[in-house]
């Protein structure tokens, strides 16, 4: 059974609630509670508990009725908060592009948000399709709008969705523009979402916006560039796959062998239990379909295709390169081809990057984890964070781009193979040069939240004072410093083993990003042996430290 103030607030919302489909659930719900099914009041109960939080990464979480989920009624008051900031802010009549991918119902939730902001006073731009994100947010600037809405939970479950809003420059919000609308938010819930204005006078862009896009993207391959290559791509059941297909042949790459089984988008993801790259077993059909026809390259997007990851032979078998051995794969690239700028990484990501980029006379800067902050560093060459998130054309989309990272990739992989190398020699080459910079990834997924934060405490209250055998330093990173503003995690570093220890930003899991770094010059085969072993050592010793 469920309590009368609960009762009270259901009832509240089912009456400004205008999906059939959640308010059906909703009843559900109840008879079921009522009827005694404690998994159903426990729904009731968390999915009523508060509002979803809004934040730098806009709005994640499940689908379903009540405002601790994502449905017509959360997303409509974003959409007013979000108008209501724009109108406040000084931007009355600008335009703002709302995009959105193919999960279950982000094509309603986007013509809510059009339509909310069109009463508003706005003038919305509504792609017609589902799109990529880098697609929407290379808009932006495009058609020089106000702020941009892409509806989409990128590599989440599918039973998520989500809701990222970028501003004007192309970047996504961060503090204290996410605190604003927030509030403007609350203030919109107070009332019953029927008191919103509505108006359909908006125009739906689509073939404009994807024609700039393919030919920006086509235009970051130089004209000499090699481009024979069998190639693998698979688009995760997202929406990459069409305008990757346009964009590798205006570049004047040939086609791939597709993965059939996830090339179209699925709202379903029927092929991975999580459709992302880098969960195990994501991208086995790539691997397989890599070996069968001999690939020099495979190469997998998530689903809005703003996340891309790559596979290749190293040491004799195929394997997906870290998001860091790809980061350092196109830096270095880069860096060879002389392009000038600010090189950035986040915080959790390898620490190669400044090395490569000191070693080329560039600017090297470290960021908070999230494009919100890569995106923004002035001057940006390019950018990544180890979550396979690239941004290769920050002049055009200030963001993570998984379509024109892969352009760069075929590039890359083209290029060795005209000189008869490949990805793994380069890889080699760029351990000699460097160093050995072996990195890892401790996740913990928690279905209670507190396991996260107490497991932050107890790392505060007693940090490791030594990992793998060697003394470490700890820096709460959330006193900030010089160089980062404060965050919620824990860095430890000493000669060669480096760790930071942060919750997700977007799902319910403690990551620890772990790294060991030895000196260039020593036999190769020795040091990435002696690094394999000190890492495994302080991935225990976290482990252990953490308590999960």
């Amino acid at each position: 059974m469920i309590d009368d103030s609960l009762r009270d607030r259901i009832e509240a919302w089912r009456a400004q609630d205008p999906d059939v489909a959640t308010v059906a659930a909703l009843d559900d719900l109840l008879v079921r509670a009522d009827a005694g099914d404690e998994a159903a009041a426990a729904e009731l109960t968390d999915a009523f508990a508060g509002p979803l939080s809004f934040g730098t990464a806009g709005l994640r979480g499940a689908l379903g009725p009540g405002p601790g989920r994502m449905n017509r009624v959360v997303v409509g008051q974003a959409a007013a908060g979000l108008a209501k900031y724009l109108v406040d802010a000084g931007h009355e009549g600008g335009r703002v592009i709302v995009g959105f991918d193919a999960r279950y119902n982000s094509d309603v939730f986007a013509s809510d948000t059009a339509e909310i902001l069109a009463g508003a006073g706005l003038q919305p731009l509504l792609c017609s399709r589902p799109l990529p994100t880098p697609v929407v947010a290379f808009g932006i600037r495009h058609f020089e709008c106000a702020a941009g809405v892409v509806v989409t939970a990128s590599h989440n479950p599918p039973q998520d969705n989500g809701y990222k809003v970028y501003l004007g420059d192309g970047s996504q919000i961060i503090p204290p523009t996410d605190g604003e609308i927030a509030s403007r938010i609350a203030e919109v819930a107070a009332s019953p979402l029927a008191d919103v204005a509505r108006s359909d006078d908006y125009p739906l862009v689509g073939d404009e916006l994807v024609d700039a896009y393919v030919a920006r993207a086509a235009s970051l391959v130089p004209s000499d560039a090699p481009r024979e290559l069998t190639w693998v791509y698979t688009a995760m059941h997202g929406v990459g796959a069409a305008v990757v297909n346009r964009v590798v042949a205006a570049a004047g790459f040939g086609e791939p062998h597709r993965v059939v089984e996830q090339i179209e988008p699925d709202p379903a993801f029927p092929t991975v239990p999580f459709p992302n790259p880098e969960e195990p077993g994501a991208i086995d059909l790539a691997l397989a379909l890599a070996l069968e026809v001999g690939a020099d390259i495979a190469i997998a997007n998530d689903p809005d295709a703003d996340r891309c990851a790559a596979a290749a032979v190293v040491g004799g078998a195929w394997r997906m390169l870290t998001g860091d051995e790809l980061g350092a794969l196109l830096a270095d690239d880069l860096l060879r081809r002389g392009v000038t700028g600010t090189y950035a990484c986040s915080v959790v990501s390898s620490t190669l990057l400044g090395t490569m980029a000191a070693a080329h006379g560039q600017p090297f800067t470290t960021t908070l984890t999230g494009f919100k902050w890569i995106g923004r560093v002035p001057g940006l060459a390019f950018g990544y964070e180890e979550a396979i998130g690239y941004c290769t054309d920050a002049s055009a989309v200030p963001d993570k781009d998984g379509i024109t990272t892969l352009v760069r990739i075929l590039t890359l992989a083209a290029g060795l193979k005209a000189e008869g190398t490949t990805v793994a020699d380069r890889l080699d080459e760029i351990a000699r040069t460097y160093g050995v910079h072996l990195t890892s990834q401790l996740s913990f997924r928690v279905a209670d939240l507190s396991l996260i934060a107490d497991a932050m405490a107890r790392v505060r209250a007693t940090p490791p004072s030594t990992l793998a055998g060697e003394a470490v330093a700890s820096t709460d990173l959330a006193e900030g410093g010089v160089e980062l503003p404060p965050t919620d995690g824990m860095l430890f570093e000493g000669r060669s083993v480096r760790v930071v220890v942060r919750p997700s930003g977007t799902e319910p899991k403690l990551k620890c990003y772990l790294q060991v770094r030895l000196p260039a010059g020593g036999d190769l085969a020795s040091d990435r042996a002696r690094a394999a072993e000190l890492m495994a050592s302080a991935r225990a010793d976290m482990a252990a430290a953490l308590g999960l």
